[in-house]
Formats: C-alpha cells, structure tokens, sequence
C-alpha cells in the first residue's frame, strides 16, 4: 500500500501559524477614549463658531455677528465700546460671577477698548450689588481716566441691581440709564466679621495667638472685639464712605450735603432715584447707545465693539446656554465662600 502523504485540500492561508497579536495596537477603549476627545474638542469649536456667528441684537448689542465684526476690521468704522459688569466686584478671582474675573480684566476691557482709534465712546453695562472697596475704586479710577486722558464719553446702563459699588462706578460717567425697576443705591460701607468663639467652645477647641502688638489679630474669628478694636475699625469704614460721598458729589454734580440723606444704606427704584438725581434717564440699552453714540459724534447707526478675552467669550456662551441651571448653586457656594474668606471693607449691598 502507497504510504504517500495527501495534499491537504485546506487554502494556503489557512495554513499559515497564526499570527501573534500586536503589542502596539490600539484597543478598543483607547480607540473610543480617543473619538471622545476628538469630539468634544469639535463640540468647544463649534460652540465658539455659534459664539461668533450669531447675529447682533438690537437690544444695546450684546451680540457679535461675522459680517458686522468683518465689516468694522476691513472699515474700522465708528463704534462704541460696550463692557458688561456682572456680579460681585473684587480682586483676582473673587468675582462673584460664575466666569467672572474680578477688576483686573474690567480695567483692562476698558483700558483696550479706550486705546482703540474707531471707539467713540463705551457703553458700561452694570448688573452688580457692588464689592470690595479696593476693586470698585480701581474701576472707578479707571473711567475717570478714560474721561479725562482719553477725551472719550462712558454712559453707565443698569441693569437688575446697580447698588453700592455698581453705583461707585457709575458716578463718573457721563450719563446714567436705569430701568424704572433697577435697584439703585445702597451708598455706604459695610465690614463683615465672623465670630465661632462659642462654637469652639462646645467642642473643646481653644485658639491661641502671639503677637507683636494688641491690635495685630483685630477681627479674630475666636474671641469677642474690643471697644478701642471697634472704634478703630468704625473709623475705617467712616473714612471710606466719606470717599464713596466724595465719589458721588463729584460724578453727579450734588453737594454732599444733598448726598448725605440719601446715603444710609437704602435704595431706590430706577424711577425714585431719577427723582433724586442719582440718575439722568429712564431706558434701555437701546437709548444708552444712543447716547453713547450721541456723545462721542458718531453719525447713523453704530457699531457695537466689545474687547473679551477668547475664552472668557466661550464660558459666557456656555453661561448664557446652561448656566441657568447652575448659577444659583455657584453663587451659594461663592457667597459663604466669600463671607468666611474676605473680612475687608465693602461698598456692597446684602450678603
């Protein structure tokens, strides 16, 4: 019997050894970690073309618009500058505002748009209880500066609330718009300290501090202020609201002694604060820029320029998109952040 070996009927590649699997290949999760990345940097894309493309508004310009943005690079037509002030106004980080940068980058938004040859004059778009005193006097300062070095008009728009250090800032503009509604005033200073001496107490913790002098450790959290410590501390916010009078008497045009009955710490609806002319007009943000426009000899309709930072604009999109549902939670958190962090002076309203 013939002991050949029969050709096996199986395809050449069938028989070929198997071939070890690759080391470097990707798997599968990393494949899909990779999409994921890759789309949500599409998404942050598209949402900064939304940002750009969507169309200006009416209302005072709060929109940007490509055609209109092409049309004032390619002409530098004549604009006005438009600065949104939101929330509380502090140092740095502290603002208030969920994508809030505090007065450093109001100053510089205002400083840039001031420096720009086309912008005729700036729209400050107020919607703010006001903050710590250093903060709002650097804004302050820096319209008053604008007015006088850079010759260029600044009308204050007020929003919701424009009380305490939203009104410090509005002083020295030009003009003043308020709703009918708009929260004005709150003239006045405020410090606020805590004391947990008797929380402490309760559960067996003793503080203990040493200084190089009595007053050192004034306002300590963990034991009760002084007589001396408290008149000292009264002459602190005395003397800053006699700078937030000064502020007021001179950007409006009233004595103090006419600013002093109104500057308790009350405040007053957009149409009651016309009537004591801490205001020049009831509107919108339609006739502030008129105004604007008005003053700074701009002819026909203008157009609105507002100078943001690229990422700022891309969290005020996703602000004004979904930060409905959390701003509330946010301003909480910031709130009693702010309350047991800050111990400063304050040109605030509530806290």
């Amino acid at each position: 019997m013939s002991t050949e070996e029969q050709p096996d009927p199986r395809p050449v590649e069938d028989l070929a050894p198997a071939a070890e699997p690759s080391a470097a290949a990707p798997r599968p999760r990393k494949r899909v970690l990779l999409w994921a990345l890759v789309g949500l940097y599409a998404a942050a894309l598209a949402a900064a073309l939304v940002i750009v493309l969507r169309p200006a508004k009416d209302n005072g310009g709060r929109g940007g618009g490509l055609d209109k943005a092409a049309s004032l690079l390619a002409s530098k037509k004549e604009a006005v500058g438009w600065v949104s002030v939101r929330g509380g106004i502090y140092q740095g980080e502290a603002s208030s505002h969920p994508w809030g940068k505090g007065s450093p980058s109001l100053v510089r938004r205002l400083r840039s748009l001031a420096d720009k040859k086309e912008v005729k004059a700036i729209v400050l778009d107020i919607n703010s209880p006001g903050g710590s005193v250093g903060a709002v006097q650097e804004i302050h300062s820096q319209i008053k500066r604008i007015r006088e070095e850079k010759k260029k008009p600044i009308v204050a728009l007020m929003g919701d609330v424009a009380a305490s250090g939203g009104y410090y800032i509005a002083a020295p503009c030009n003009l003043i718009v308020a709703h009918p509604g708009t929260l004005i005033g709150s003239i006045g200073v405020a410090m606020h300290l805590s004391n947990i001496e008797g929380l402490f107490s309760k559960i067996g913790v003793k503080s203990e501090i040493l200084k190089s002098g009595k007053m050192k450790d004034i306002g300590s959290m963990t034991r009760p202020m002084t007589k001396e410590e408290r008149e000292l501390l009264q002459s602190l916010i005395d003397d800053s609201y006699g700078q937030f009078l000064a502020a007021v008497s001179e950007g409006r045009g009233i004595p103090v002694e006419q600013v002093k009955p109104l500057a308790d710490g009350r405040i007053f609806t957009g149409a009651q604060a016309l009537e004591k002319k801490l205001v020049d007009e009831l509107g919108d943000s339609t006739r502030a820029l008129e105004l604007a426009a008005k003053l700074g000899g701009i002819t026909g309709k203008p157009e609105i320029l507002r100078d943001a930072d690229s990422w700022a604009g891309f969290l005020e999109f996703l602000d004004s998109a979904y930060g409905g549902r959390l701003t509330g939670e946010l301003d909480l958190v910031r709130e009693l952040k702010s309350q047991w962090s800050y111990s400063g002076l304050e040109y605030r309203w509530g806290r």
